[in-house]
């Protein structure tokens, strides 16, 4: 290698890239957001670890139990269990009210997701 190539080869290209020394090249701390936003904590913690226990794994009989139910009135999975989390009981057949407010209420979604190049 030449003495040029070398030079090159150290010299920074841009000088306003340069990092200053003591400098570990992290993004800047003033424009972090933290994960639960720019309002304060709260009640952030005990949300996630709620929301986090409510999902856990359940056994695979609930799950197969719940994907039979969820099929047979024709919603998902995600939104029968979600039904149950919330309303505190298992949705039945008789339910048509509320089933047809469920689906209505995915009908938008599945739309904007089709219009979606």
């Amino acid at each position: 290698m030449s003495e040029v190539e070398i030079e090159d080869a150290i010299a920074p290209i841009d000088p306003a890239s340069t990092v200053p020394a003591g400098h570990n090249g992290g993004p800047p701390l003033d424009e972090h957001t933290p994960e639960w936003g720019n309002n304060g904590i709260g009640n952030y913690f005990y949300w996630k670890a709620a929301h986090r226990a409510a999902w856990k794994n359940p056994s695979p009989g609930i799950v197969a139990f719940r994907m039979r139910k969820a099929e047979r009135l024709g919603l998902t999975y995600e939104e029968y269990t979600l039904e149950i989390l919330e309303r505190g009981r298992h949705l039945q057949i008789e339910d048509v009210e509320r089933i047809a407010q469920i689906k209505a209420a995915r009908a938008p979604r599945k739309l904007k997701k089709q219009m979606t190049p």
